[in-house]
This record gives structure tokens, sequence and C-alpha cells, in this order.
């Protein structure tokens, strides 16, 4: 994904403390056309596993996983952070946001993940793979198979994918981060 990497060259902005802002064109304000490059590029990787299910996290997930829903015909199902009212029973996990500093609950009703269910997780970001963990543990509860896991951008040195590897999750990333030193984007 050249593209990707270019735009993240040219548009990134990094921040002290390992964060990398990609708010231009990826989860604040969205370049459809860079995305639907992005959704195409996941279903090339992903396409041939039997998945029947994509799922994501609220809200910077969303962009990114619609596309390959859209592609691929399979449904969508995001994770909420906040129990609607209308939310009957759920399975949940809770975990810390890298970017906010803070602990979150992730919940997803029990009638969209079940134990026939094989996922594709997508989303924006791998940094240490908190948002993974959570998607692994909803998983868990339901029985559920994760086939595989898509990142637009993995920050190789905050260790996610390392965690990830070990626990056997098969994953991709279409853009690699390798270090943010002294504010500057050094990519794969």
């Amino acid at each position: 994904m050249e593209k990707l990497k270019e735009r993240i060259l040219q548009d990134g902005k990094c921040y002290e403390g390992g964060i990398l802002k990609v708010d231009s064109f990826i989860n604040h304000m969205i370049d459809p056309t860079l995305m639907m490059d992005i959704a195409k590029e996941f279903v090339r990787i992903f396409g041939h596993l039997p998945i029947n299910k994509i799922v994501t996290v609220e809200a910077s997930g969303i962009a990114p996983a619609i596309f390959v829903s859209y592609i691929t015909q399979k449904p969508l199902v995001f994770v909420k952070k906040k129990k609607p009212s209308t939310m009957d029973d759920s399975y949940v996990s809770v975990v810390h946001s890298f970017t906010k500093n803070r602990d979150y609950t992730m919940l997803i009703s029990k009638k969209f993940l079940t134990a026939d269910d094989h996922i594709l997780f997508i989303d924006d970001f791998l940094a240490y793979g908190n948002a993974a963990k959570g998607i692994m543990d909803l998983c868990k509860q339901a029985g559920a198979t994760i086939e595989a896991m898509g990142f637009i951008i993995e920050k190789a040195f905050q260790n996610g994918g390392d965690f990830l590897r070990s626990e056997g999750i098969r994953y991709e990333a279409l853009a690699t981060v390798n270090s943010l030193d002294n504010c500057k984007i050094n990519l794969k």
C-alpha cells in the first residue's frame, strides 16, 4: 500500500508519547478513495478465509470496516463503548485505550456474536493490541472464531503485533511504523 504510506508521510503528524495523528484522511476526515483502496487490499489478503462477519470497534474502525463489509457483502457489527438502553444481553470486556489513556468497556450483543461466527476484525491502528485483546475476549465468551485481524497502521514499537503472534492470531497491517523517535515517522 504505497499510496497509504505516502499519505502517512505527507499528512501524518507525530506527537510525544508515540502518537501518530492521521485524522485528515483516516479517522476524523476520511478520504473515501483511499479507504476503498484499503478495503480492497484487506479483501485481497483475507477474502479466501471462511468469514461470515466483519467486526470493528466504534468509532475509528467503522470507516474501513464498512468498506470491507460492502465489498464482501458480509454483515458488519461494531462493538460499542457504551451500553445503549436498548441492548438487552451482551458480552462485555474492559480494555485500556492508549490514545485516550483510560479504560473503557466494550460491549457486543449476544445475538450479533455467536459460536457460529467466523470473524474478520478490522481497525485503524494496532499499537499495544488492547482493542484486539478485547475482541479476543468477546469472541472467547461467545465461542466465535477469529479468522484474522486487519489494521490500517501498526506501530511495531508498541508490541501489539508481538502479542498477536504469540497468541497465534493471523493479522496484517497495511503500513508499519517502526518508530516515531524525535517525532520523525519511520515506516517499514
